[in-house]
C-alpha cells in the first residue's frame, strides 16, 4: 500500500483543474506567472504534465459572481477538479453570511453534479470584524465542505497573514499578498490539490 500511495502523479489520469477565485488567485498587482495558480501549473507541468489548469479568477469577485459564472465554466472546460476561492470580498462588502454560505453550497453542488471533485479554499477576516463574525465567517467554509464531503484548506493565507512578519508579505494595500508570499500559498494548497488528483 505504501508504494501505491507514493505513486507518481505522472501516472494518474488526465485532469482539468478549474480555479474560480478572486484577486488572491487572479495575480492582482503581480507580474504574470508569479501567483499561486501559475506556480501550481508550473509544478504540475513537471509532476503531472497531462493535467490542465484553467484560472477563471476575477479580481473583486464575490461568491454571487462565482455562482453566476460557474455553469458556463463547467460546460466549457469540463473540469475534474474545481477549486473555489471566494468569500473574502463578501466579507469586505458586509454581505450576509447566509448568502455567502448558500452561494458556496450551490457552487460546490453544481461542480459535483458535473462530475468534479471540489476543493474549498477557506478565508479568515481580521479580528476588527468582531470575534463572533470572525468565527462564523471562518466556519462557513468548513460547514459547506463537511455537508458536501468536499475537500477543504481551512485558510488560504496560512503562513502569510498569520505570521509576525506579515507586513513584509503584502502589497502596499495590506490586503493582497506580494510575489514572495505566493509560493507559501501554493504550499498550503498543494497537499489538498495533489490528493484530489490521485
Amino acid at each position: 500500500m505504501a508504494g501505491f500511495a507514493g505513486a507518481s502523479l505522472a501516472q494518474a489520469k488526465p485532469h482539468t483543474i478549474l480555479v474560480v477565485g478572486d484577486s488572491l488567485s487572479a495575480e492582482y498587482g503581480l507580474k504574470r506567472g508569479t501567483g499561486w495558480v501559475a506556480l501550481m501549473e508550473q509544478r504540475l507541468a513537471k509532476e503531472s504534465p497531462q493535467t490542465k489548469v484553467v484560472n477563471a479568477s476575477i479580481s473583486g469577485d464575490t461568491t454571487s459572481g462565482g455562482r453566476s459564472r460557474l455553469p458556463a465554466l463547467l460546460a466549457q472546460h469540463k473540469p475534474t477538479v474545481v477549486v473555489i476561492e471566494l468569500g473574502g470580498n463578501d466579507a469586505l462588502r458586509g454581505l450576509p453570511l447566509a448568502m455567502t454560505q448558500d452561494n458556496l453550497q450551490a457552487m460546490t453542488q453544481a461542480a459535483q453534479a458535473a462530475g468534479a471533485k471540489v476543493l474549498l479554499a477557506g478565508m479568515q477576516v481580521p479580528p476588527n470584524y468582531g470575534q463572533d463574525y470572525t468565527k462564523r465567517f471562518s466556519d462557513t467554509f468548513a460547514t459547506v465542505a463537511k455537508a458536501n464531503k468536499a475537500a477543504l484548506v481551512p485558510f488560504l493565507l496560512k503562513g502569510v497573514a498569520d505570521v509576525s512578519n506579515a507586513a513584509k508579505l503584502f502589497q502596499a494595500d495590506r490586503i493582497h499578498p506580494n510575489e514572495s508570499a505566493h509560493p507559501t500559498i501554493l504550499n498550503t494548497m498543494w497537499p489538498a490539490v495533489r490528493a484530489l488528483l490521485r
